[in-house]
This record gives structure tokens, sequence and C-alpha cells, in this order.
């Protein structure tokens, strides 16, 4: 495509290549608000280069590139808010809304994963940039060199080495979806109904618990570790929302089995996902910030902290 492009050219592109966009902004942001902000940005700075006579070859290269270049800079940007944030810091939950969804993120679940996302953490903004272009959506070097703006053998040595960094602490999950969903199944049963036994079995010697209230919400202000400890959280977690009439809503979290949990309005109150390997619960996240949950719909007070006040973890 060249010059100008009609509105409909203009409408095509973007719904066509949206999906591309978002799936690249959400791996460098970890956050859907600020993701669909970017893409939105990098649409709006396309239409007005075409509107100026620039010429574009190819939307998706530009496009690409704008989002990429945007990304790295809200990125950086974040990271000092990140650095002062209260508590463990949790990617806002992406949650499949349909099968077409669910059999999207299928395909690339692994790097939607939020231990994945969570890891991703440890490299420089330029580093994940290259590292996802690379790793995940498989763009040839000269492509990302362009994007980045660093030569061709610069982003070689910067993916290895972001590789390096990445695959020494990179999560395995249980391969079957099937299996990792029936385990799931089982588990949030278990904490439903009380059953320690069960949960003792389903989870990991090693499992951990980490909450993300974000100061906003109430959750525990470190992570947890063991399977005794993590099963009492999970068994008080639900018994507590019994009593509030709360109920669960079984989803696909970031690619893995995870559920919603709803207050008796059918407000959200957190998002649980869990990450299954060699057969056993290996981790729990819950996202608990109310500020990571709008984008699923209204949101709960259940969980909110009083302004300027404290409460137990929840």
């Amino acid at each position: 495509m060249k010059g100008r492009a009609t509105p409909m050219d203009a409408g095509e592109v973007h719904a066509e290549l949206r999906p591309l966009l978002f799936s690249i902004a959400y791996r460098m942001l970890g956050s859907v608000a600020e993701a669909e902000d970017v893409v939105q940005d990098a649409y709006l700075r396309w239409q007005r280069a075409l509107a100026a006579g620039t010429q574009v070859a190819s939307p998706k290269a530009y496009l690409t590139a704008v989002t990429t270049r945007l990304a790295i800079d809200q990125l950086r940007a974040a990271r000092t808010r990140r650095e002062s944030y209260v508590g463990p810091w949790l990617p806002e939950p992406l949650v499949a809304g349909t099968e077409a969804d669910v059999a999207e993120h299928a395909e690339m679940a692994d790097s939607l994963s939020m231990a994945f996302l969570v890891l991703l953490e440890t490299l420089s903004p330029v580093e994940r940039a290259v590292f996802l272009l690379r790793e995940v959506f498989e763009y040839g070097y000269d492509e990302i060199a362009q994007i980045v703006g660093k030569s061709e053998v610069n982003c070689r040595q910067i993916f290895a080495r972001a590789r390096r960094a990445v695959e020494a602490s990179r999560p395995r999950f249980e391969p079957s979806r099937d299996q990792r969903d029936e385990l799931a199944r089982r588990f949030f049963a278990a904490a439903q109904g009380g059953d320690m036994d069960a949960l003792l079995e389903l989870l990991t010697a090693d499992a951990s618990f980490v909450g993300d209230g974000g100061g906003r919400a109430q959750a525990f202000p470190e992570p947890l570790a063991g399977r005794e400890r993590i099963a009492r959280v999970m068994v008080g977690l639900f018994r507590r929302g019994v009593t509030l009439g709360a109920s669960i809503r079984p989803a696909e979290v970031n690619g893995m089995p995870g559920a919603v949990a709803l207050d008796p309005e059918g407000k959200v109150i957190n998002v649980f996902v869990l990450e299954i390997a060699d057969g056993q619960v290996q981790t729990v996240r819950s996202v608990v910030n109310p500020d990571k949950l709008g984008h699923l719909g209204p949101v709960s007070d259940l969980a909110r902290l009083p302004q300027g006040g404290d409460a137990p973890p929840g």
C-alpha cells in the first residue's frame, strides 16, 4: 500500500493488524490498558503520516515499528512507578472471553503466562523488545534492527544475552491443556469444599502464592511459600468468599487455567491464575488490585482497602 489510504483501507488495516500490535504491546508492558493506548497511538501516527503524504509501503512494518518504539518508551517510564509499587507486581490479567480467544491464546500460551511476563521484567526495554520480536513473533534480525534502531549484529548479541537470562529461569508448564484444565477444576473444587487433603495432594512441596493488591486492595505484602501454608490460605479465602456471597467462574487467564471471583452483584473481586507443572499446582497468582481489573467489567469494593487505611490480606 502506498500513498494515501481510503477510510475503508485504513479501517481494514486496523482490524487486520490490531491483534498482532496488541500482542506485542501487551507482552512488552503487561498492561491491557497501556497496550490498547499504545496501539491506538500507533494507528493515529500512521494516519497522520499518510495524510502528510508519506509513502508507506508496508502498513504492517510501519505499525509494528511504531508500536514497539512506543512500548519501549512507555516501559522506561513505567520502570520508575514499578520500583515504588506496593507489594508484588503482576501483569493485568488477560481473560479469554470466547472460544476463539482461547484458541488464539493456546498457540502462544507460554509467552502470555504471568510467570513469563514477570520474568521479562528483568530485561531492559530494548532487550525485551528484541527478545519478543525474535523469540515469540519470529521477526528477522534485519527487521528487528530497523525497529529498535540497532545494527543486526548488535540485535543478535542483545537477543543472545536476553535469551540466556530468560532460559535460566523460564517456567515449565503442563503441556496438555486438557490436563491443566482438569487439575484446575479439582483444585478450585477442593478450595471451595475446604478439602485440605486434596489441596495438599495437588500442590507441589515448594508451591507459592503471589497476590497483587498494589496497596489498593487486601493482599499479602510478600509471596507465600509451602504447600501447607498455601492450602490454608486457599481454604481461608474461599471460606470468606462464601460468607460474602462470592462465586467463582472458571476462565483461561493469560493462556493458563484460572478463575474470576465475583461478588453477589457480579462485580469482579479478583482473578486467580494457576501455573501447573508435572501434574501439580506450582504457583497460585491472584490479581486483586482494582486498577488492574477494570477492563474485565465493574469492580467490586469487597477487597478494596479504605482510603488511607489498612486491612488484613484476603
